[in-house]
């Protein structure tokens, strides 16, 4: 009989403890199991997407953010960010959200370790299709829902909520009592912020850098538009796993 685990390496001062949430939360994405918790590999990113479905976003934009994760994965630099580290992948979650009662599980985690999963995971998103829901905005509670879903990813060096959002939440519970019970779990929170085309999204950016980010190194994206929300995803998966990178330098 094999002994214990070993828990893995992880860079110092990455990684904090975590904290139970309330039973409402944990319960939201309670009824899937993470198939690799017993891997043996190391896991230096936990990335779980966080994407605004809120009556803000019609149906052509709900198909172009989604659609748009699909390709921003696929991109040939996003694969090579992926593959950098084949020792350490990045494990990937993908969650929509809207008002307080709707999270709903998209991809559930899954160790990104070759261009085969990366491919599932992007013709996963392109067959999903949108189910009605709450129409309010509760970044607060998507906040919940994606400390939820870090309760169970695999143990990695590094745990980092994307939320996507083109508004401000107008319902449930304030995103800045969140941030504390975050930090306290060592999460990370980033943004892509969404602007109307018409303008650009500097309030919105404002709002989030007040309300959501939390954590070291927490920074936004922007999109103008929809349109632009791939590039902007692609931007920002580059910019998270460049820093993933750079922190193994001089690892012994």
């Amino acid at each position: 009989m094999t002994g214990p685990r070993p828990a893995p390496v992880r860079p110092p001062l990455l990684r904090k403890g975590r904290r139970w949430l309330p039973a409402f939360a944990l319960s939201l994405f309670a009824g899937s199991a993470y198939a690799a918790q017993d891997s043996a590999q190391d896991c230096r990113l936990a990335l779980a997407l966080a994407l605004d479905v809120s009556g803000s976003v019609d149906p052509r934009e709900y198909r172009l953010q989604l659609d748009g994760v699909a390709t921003a994965l696929q991109h040939p630099q996003v694969r090579g960010a992926f593959a950098a580290i084949p020792e350490a992948p990045v494990a990937l979650a993908i969650y929509e959200w809207s008002g307080p009662a709707f999270q709903r599980l998209l991809v559930d985690w899954r160790l990104i370790t070759g261009p085969e999963a990366v491919d599932a995971v992007a013709a996963q998103l392109r067959a999903t299709g949108r189910q009605g829901g709450d129409p309010s905005t509760a970044i607060g509670a998507a906040l919940l829902a994606g400390q939820a879903l870090m309760q169970r990813a695999p143990r990695c060096w590094r745990e980092v909520i994307d939320v996507s959002g083109d508004g401000k939440s107008n319902t449930g519970p304030d995103p800045r009592r969140i941030g504390p019970s975050l930090d306290r779990a060592g999460i990370t929170v980033n943004g892509l912020v969404i602007g109307d085309a018409s303008d650009r999204p500097d309030g919105l950016q404002a709002y989030f850098r007040a309300y959501v980010l939390q954590g070291p190194g927490a920074f936004i994206e922007s999109a103008i538009g929809f349109e632009s929300f791939e590039a902007a995803m692609v931007r920002k998966l580059l910019r998270e796993m460049e820093v993933l990178a750079v922190s193994e330098v001089g690892k012994p």
